[in-house]
C-alpha cells in the first residue's frame, strides 16, 4: 500500500508541474475578458460611406446554404458598392442562385476563377481573384463565407467600428446556429480550444504571432491588402484568414478580432460528424504558427482543457482504493476542480454566441465539457496531418 501511495503522490506531483504553468497562462488570457471591446452592433450608413465596400464571396457547391447570405447582403445599404461571387466551377445550382440575386440587385456579380495554380489553396485563390476584380475606388474589402447570415446594418456597423478603432483589418466571431444533439455537445468543446489559446474577441493582441481572425467576415482596407499583394502570403494555408491577418499585423498594421454575435450568424456544418471532420482539421492553425507555438498550444490545451475531466473521473474511480489520500493528489484534485468550474463558467459566457432556437437536444450544450478530451485529441490529430480533401469537392495532392 505504501508503494501505491508513493506512486500516486509522484504522479500527482508530476501532473501539477505540467498543469500549474499552463493554468497561469490560461488565466492571464481569460482575465482580459472584462476589458474587451463591446460587440459590433448594426448601424445605419452615413453619406461618407457611400460605395466604400467591395464584398467578395468564394463559392464551391454552396447551393444548399448560400441563399441566406445573398438575401442578407441585398439588405445592406449604399455602403456596399458591389458583391463579387467568385465561383470555382460549382457542380450544383450555386451560379443560378447568384444570377437570380443579380436580377434583383445589380450590385451582384458572378465570376469564375482560373484553374488553381500550384502551391495555392482554393479559398485564398478565389478571394485573391475577387480582390483583383474588385473596384479600386472601394476603400474596404470584405470577404464573407457562403454559410454566413448577415444582419441588416452589418457592413455599416463593421466599417464604422473599424474607422472609430483605427483598425486596418477587422474580423468577427459569429453567432453559431446549432440544430442537432451531437453538434450541441461537440461544437462548444472545439470552440473552447480557440478560446483557451488566444485572447478573447475584442481584446487587442499586441503580438502579431498571437493574432486571431475569422475569414467568415473579414474586413480589410483595400490599400493594405494591395500593399501585401492580396492573399499571396496565405496562398498555401488552410487557415488563410489567420495567416493573412498575422502577416498584416507583422507589417505594422492594426488588426482586430471582435465579437460579431449581434450582426452575424453562421450555420457551418450539419451534425457532429461533419463538425469533427471539417472544422476540426483547420483548428490547429499550424499553417499560421511556428512549431514552438503549436507545441505550446497543445501543452496548454492538454493541461487545462483535456486533463481536468480525466483527472476528476480517475479520482472518483481510484479514491476508494486509497485509505489515505496523498497531499499532492488533493492539490491536483483541487486544481482540476477549479479548472472545471472555470470551464463551466466559460460555457455560460459563450452561451449568447449560440442560436439554439432550432435545436433538438439543446441541453447537451451544457454537457460539452465532457467532450473536451475529444476536442483536444482532434487538435492533436489535425496538427500532424496535412489536409488532402477540402469541403465540398476540392482535392489536394
Amino acid at each position: 500500500m505504501i508503494d501505491s501511495l508513493t506512486i500516486v503522490s509522484s504522479f500527482s506531483f508530476f501532473l501539477l508541474l505540467i498543469q500549474v504553468p499552463a493554468v497561469a497562462i490560461l488565466l492571464s488570457r481569460l482575465l482580459k475578458g472584462p476589458l474587451r471591446h463591446p460587440p459590433v452592433t448594426p448601424q445605419n450608413p452615413t453619406p461618407d460611406l457611400l460605395g466604400s465596400v467591395s464584398v467578395v464571396v468564394p463559392t464551391l457547391n454552396e447551393a444548399l446554404r448560400i441563399s441566406p447570405l445573398l438575401a442578407g447582403l441585398s439588405r445592406q445599404s449604399y455602403e456596399v458598392r458591389e458583391v463579387i461571387v467568385v465561383d470555382s466551377n460549382s457542380q450544383d445550382h450555386t451560379p443560378d442562385l447568384v444570377k437570380a440575386a443579380q436580377k434583383q440587385d445589380p450590385r451582384f456579380r458572378l465570376i469564375t476563377d482560373d484553374p488553381l495554380p500550384p502551391a495555392w489553396v482554393g479559398r485564398p485563390w478565389a478571394l485573391h481573384n475577387g480582390f483583383l476584380h474588385s473596384c479600386e475606388a472601394s476603400e474596404w474589402f470584405l470577404g464573407m463565407d457562403a454559410d454566413t447570415q448577415p444582419s441588416p446594418g452589418l457592413v455599416a456597423g463593421l466599417v464604422k467600428t473599424a474607422i472609430t478603432g483605427g483598425y486596418d483589418l477587422v474580423s468577427l466571431s459569429p453567432k453559431f446556429i446549432l440544430k442537432y444533439p451531437g453538434e450541441c455537445w461537440l461544437q462548444p468543446a472545439l470552440l473552447m480550444t480557440l478560446l483557451y489559446r488566444f485572447d478573447p474577441a475584442g481584446v487587442n493582441t499586441q503580438q502579431p504571432e498571437r493574432v486571431m481572425a475569422n475569414g467568415q467576415c473579414f474586413l480589410c482596407r483595400r490599400s493594405v491588402l494591395a500593399a501585401v499583394n492580396g492573399y499571396t502570403s496565405a496562398k498555401s494555408s488552410f487557415c488563410d484568414d489567420v495567416t493573412l491577418a498575422r502577416h498584416i499585423a507583422a507589417c505594422g498594421f492594426k488588426v482586430g478580432f471582435l465579437d460579431g454575435s449581434k450582426v452575424l450568424k453562421v450555420r457551418m456544418y450539419e451534425g457532429a460528424i461533419e463538425t469533427w471532420k471539417e472544422w476540426g482539421r483547420s483548428l490547429d492553425l499550424k499553417d499560421a504558427s511556428s512549431r514552438t507555438q503549436l507545441w505550446t498550444d497543445l501543452w496548454v490545451l492538454t493541461s487545462t482543457q483535456a486533463l481536468p475531466v480525466l483527472i476528476i473521473l480517475s479520482y472518483l474511480l481510484l479514491s476508494r482504493h486509497l485509505p489515505i489520500t496523498p497531499i499532492p493528489h488533493l492539490l491536483l484534485l483541487g486544481l482540476n476542480l477549479f479548472l472545471l468550474i472555470v470551464r463551466f463558467g466559460m460555457l455560460f459566457a459563450i452561451a449568447p454566441c449560440y442560436d439554439r432556437t432550432q435545436t433538438r437536444g439543446g441541453w447537451l450544450f451544457w454537457l460539452s465539457p465532457l467532450a473536451d478530451p475529444l476536442a483536444v485529441m482532434r487538435i492533436f490529430i489535425s496538427a500532424f496531418r496535412t489536409p488532402r480533401q477540402w469541403r465540398r469537392g476540392r482535392n489536394y495532392n
